[in-house]
């Protein structure tokens, strides 16, 4: 280090050096480091951004669930983008919750919601659990976090160090943070926070300093597998889940935003490599997300939709077994 340089802190977590946290940042293992400013000008100005629409209609109306799913019965219902209602085993659990017309640090600018949410705030039922996979804008949103905590008062958990953004917004909110490989405890269902391959920042000078995990939930009705956002990996975290774990009733996995392929292959995968991870992960049944909600790429909006049919047909996966829902979307998983 320069003679008069410090080294930068960090403001959301200070622990022991592991084998993707120096200290300072988190990272990928052998993986691929987000690239940098100069990249993401040739990106923003380099063209090949398709127009979305204003608005999206969802083809579902939107859905009043039921107050509890019990027993043997898994029940999903989209909210939109990363957000799903998951009911099971008595318990509601919200995925990477967001009810903000905007995902950005700013109310009047960034990517606005095309569609509307698929349940309406007040027509939630009591949740429980929320999972918050990574502190990026599109999936924690500070203004729902705290409505969600005035109203229902749930346990959120999230990987190192977001735990401190969300307490200093939301400082009455229970939180629980988790590092990869910790397994907690809740209410008759097992937590584990796993490795995803992505990255995190809410500004400038916070990159990497919070971490990013995705989630398995042991149930009595099976096992669920939540990402929030992953990069393909070589399928290394996939093999990883499915050789811990020994394959899943659900997987939640993300297809969409995945354009152009040489800024965002590190980050977010493209709907072929989702279906492959849903084969590695060895998951009957994929509730697919990440599309048709917010426009944060290249690609248009219905682009991951008809490359996630090609891709299903290529390795034989019946539509059924891999569903791209749309907001407001009800699925209810078989039991395997």
């Amino acid at each position: 280090m320069p003679v008069g340089k410090t080294k930068r802190r960090n403001p959301y977590y200070n622990g022991p050096v592991s084998d993707h946290f120096d200290g300072t940042h988190f990272f990928n293992p052998d993986g691929i480091e987000p690239l940098g400013f100069r990249d993401l000008l040739r990106w923003q100005f380099g063209g090949g951004r398709e127009r979305w629409p204003q608005s999206v209609p969802s083809p579902y109306p939107a859905a009043k669930p039921d107050p509890c799913v019990d027993g043997e019965d898994l029940r999903v219902t989209m909210v939109g983008h990363a957000t799903m209602l998951v009911q099971v085993a008595g318990l509601n659990i919200l995925t990477d919750p967001v009810w903000s017309e905007r995902v950005s640090p700013f109310a009047f600018a960034g990517p606005r919601r095309v569609v509307q949410p698929g349940i309406a705030f007040d027509d939630l039922p009591p949740i429980d659990l929320v999972l918050v996979s990574h502190n990026h804008y599109d999936h924690l949103d500070i203004a729902t976090l705290r409505r969600l905590g005035a109203k229902h008062r749930p346990r959120v958990v999230t990987p190192l160090g977001n735990d401190t953004i969300i307490r200093r917004a939301v400082p009455d909110i229970q939180t629980t943070s988790m590092d990869w490989g910790e397994r907690i405890s809740h209410a008759g269902i097992s937590i584990d926070a796993e490795p995803a391959h992505h990255w995190s920042a809410r500004g400038t000078a916070d990159r990497r300093m919070a971490l990013w995990a995705s989630f398995v939930l042991s149930t009595p009705a099976g096992k669920i597998y939540h990402v929030g956002d992953t990069g393909f990996h070589d399928g290394i975290n996939y093999k990883a889940a499915q050789q811990k774990h020994g394959g899943f009733r659900l997987a939640i996995l993300p297809f969409g935003a995945y354009e152009p392929r040489w800024f965002m292959k590190g980050q977010h995968q493209n709907p072929q490599e989702a279906v492959i991870g849903m084969k590695l992960a060895n998951a009957a049944y994929v509730a697919g997300h990440h599309f048709a909600t917010f426009q944060l790429t290249n690609e248009a909006v219905d682009a991951p939709a008809r490359a996630l049919q090609d891709a299903m047909s290529e390795h034989d996966i019946p539509p059924e077994r891999f569903r791209p829902l749309r907001a407001g979307e009800v699925f209810n998983v078989p039991a395997v």
